[in-house]
């Protein structure tokens, strides 16, 4: 077949790749019409072809770099990065994240195994003596009767906040981390550390608000346990969806499934991370400051109905899509 006869044959693809660049340069990811997106992708990998026969053939100078800047701007199209908009990063944090949160059957059973958990080590420590010593050991529970024997704002308590805020966020990312990567054992892993956790804090709270030192360990906990319980469950919820991916696959092949499910467990996961963070600081900041109860109480407070706010953000606000449909 002649160099001429060729290029007049696949003329007509390439002027309409042409049109379909031009049509993704100024149409947005959420505005794309799959059936056109499929026709441009099949018309860019046959351009691939036709720039690699051109050059093979030597087609005519002219041609060939018409070919060459069409497949790139194609490939800019197919590869684009979309710029960051505030309007899409505000609604994916304040509605899709807690969304997906809220919707995930693993969320839930994550809360409940961890509250059952963290209050039958309550209960326990209560009603059978020596649980809590089986549990720790002798030598755990002196160190934190010892650790919370003065009030807080006393003593060691003062010294040291920011180096201890380091300390917080690495020993919270630390228990975080664990939740979400022992999901890969198929969800196991995220259990088997979400439930160690609930015993170990169930049982160390039940002893400690029991003890001659519970008021001081209780205004201590106070201000930052809802952020940390709250990320640590957040954590387990993430893993435990990344485990179930292997489980149920939808279809899948395991590591495809995987791939899919991962934004969705990254987002719980990330919420979890910032969680962290904020009791962190609460941590070593507030929890240890002269500031009266009343005060800390309040910030517990606060960051409850923070945390409930942003969860029941989803069901007040309604979706854009939702409301055109209706």
């Amino acid at each position: 077949m002649k160099v001429a006869d060729i290029i007049a044959a696949r003329t007509t693809e390439w002027q309409a790749l042409e049109q379909d660049v031009a049509w993704l340069r100024g149409t947005r990811s959420r505005g794309l019409d799959p059936d056109r997106v499929a026709a441009f992708a099949r018309r860019y990998r046959a351009a691939c072809s036709d720039l690699a026969l051109a050059t093979g053939m030597r087609f005519p100078d002219g041609t060939v770099e018409y070919l060459q800047q069409l497949v790139a701007d194609a490939h800019t199209q197919l590869y684009r990065i979309e710029s960051f908009s505030i309007v899409a990063w505000l609604r994916s944090i304040l509605l899709d994240v807690p969304r997906q949160t809220i919707g995930d059957p693993c969320t839930w059973i994550a809360a409940a195994v961890f509250v059952t958990l963290f209050g039958g080590g309550m209960m326990a420590t209560w009603v059978r003596p020596g649980f809590a010593a089986e549990v720790v050991g002798d030598a755990a529970l002196a160190t934190f009767e010892s650790m919370y024997a003065e009030r807080p704002g006393t003593g060691g308590f003062t010294a040291g906040r920011a180096a201890m805020a380091g300390f917080y966020v690495f020993n919270n990312a630390g228990i975080g981390l664990r939740c979400f990567t022992g999901g890969i054992l198929f969800g196991l892993g995220s259990l088997v550390v979400l439930a160690f956790n609930g015993i170990f804090l169930g049982t160390v709270f039940g002893h400690m608000l029991a003890s001659t030192a519970g008021d001081h360990f209780g205004e201590f906990v106070t201000a930052h346990a809802p952020y940390e319980l709250t990320a640590i469950v957040l954590s387990a919820a993430a893993g435990l969806r990344l485990g179930w991916s292997l489980v149920d696959t939808r279809g899948w092949g395991r590591w495809e499934s995987l791939r899919q499910t991962a934004p969705a467990a990254l987002g719980t996961a990330g919420l979890a991370t910032v969680l962290f963070i904020l009791a962190a600081y609460i941590e070593a900041f507030i929890s240890p400051s002269t500031l009266p109860r009343s005060a800390k109480v309040a910030v517990a407070c606060v960051s409850g109905l923070a945390l409930a706010g942003w969860f029941a953000a989803p069901l007040l606000l309604v979706r854009p899509e939702k409301a055109r449909a209706d």
